[in-house]
């Protein structure tokens, strides 16, 4: 059965963290664990969107480590297992998904992110709707996260052409804004819009503009190895020649020179 080493696993974890282990591991604290579970998943996220099996398959091994190290601190304090996070994410799943574990129905995914929400609701009595959103999230995943929330419960946009006139008028107001402060406030108000339309399209705006932040690296890098390759720096460049070069590393990076 596939996962039985995930004991060897904790094992290794647990001789890290034992009395004749590693000194730097046993320094470790859940707080110092913080910075390296924020890495590795956005490793891990790299590595799915490279569509790179073998990293995928690495990356995944790390977060598990970081994973089960938290959970071995968390034992030599007496909070709780490694075993006892395990049992407490699969009662959770079975119990959120009566329409494979009991007698529920959920025709489909609308209905099962339905009655997931109920039921969340329900065991999670006096709790904001909202409060279940880290709000360590990077902001642009945290506004798909919050809107996704609040539109199960009916606080939403008919479709995307009612949340695109939204993006219009929250422009308008920027530009409207005379103060500092204020073209701040609507910036972050325009941000949430795009965010809501994004969801409403079936697009993950946090992907989207990390495809787009990839694009203007390659070509950035392109750009400046041609002027390397020529002698000059960038900025001894005028703007329509950083134009020009610019325009040239598109068109050398994409199998269609009319993209984009």
């Amino acid at each position: 059965m596939d996962g039985e080493r995930f004991g060897a696993l904790v094992h290794v974890i647990q001789q890290l963290l034992g009395d004749d282990g590693c000194p730097w591991d046993r320094a470790q604290t859940p707080e110092t664990m913080r910075a390296f579970v924020i890495e590795e998943a956005f490793e891990l996220v790299e590595a799915i969107d490279a569509g790179d099996p073998d990293a995928l398959r690495e990356e995944l091994g790390d977060l598990m480590m970081q994973v089960v190290f938290i959970g071995e601190l968390a034992r030599a304090r007496g909070w709780f297992t490694t075993d006892d996070a395990i049992e407490g994410i699969r009662e959770k799943l079975v119990r959120r998904h009566p329409h494979v574990f009991g007698d529920g129905t959920a025709r489909d995914t609308k209905e099962v992110l339905s009655q997931w929400e109920a039921i969340k609701r329900e065991e999670k009595k006096g709790r904001g709707l909202l409060e279940g959103v880290p709000k360590a999230m990077p902001a642009l995943l945290r506004a798909v996260a919050i809107s996704e929330k609040a539109a199960r419960v009916g606080y939403d946009w008919p479709d995307a052409a009612a949340v695109r006139a939204k993006v219009t008028e929250e422009l308008g107001e920027m530009d409207a804004a005379t103060t500092p402060a204020q073209e701040e406030e609507e910036l972050g108000d325009l941000l949430f819009a795009l965010a809501s339309w994004a969801r409403k399209r079936s697009h993950d705006p946090e992907a989207a503009l990390r495809g787009t932040l990839r694009r203007f690296s390659e070509r950035m890098s392109v750009v400046e190895a041609g002027a390397a390759s020529d002698g000059v720096s960038l900025d001894e460049l005028d703007a329509a020649e950083l134009d020009r070069r610019w325009e040239l590393a598109k068109r050398s990076l994409s199998a269609d020179p009319a993209a984009d």
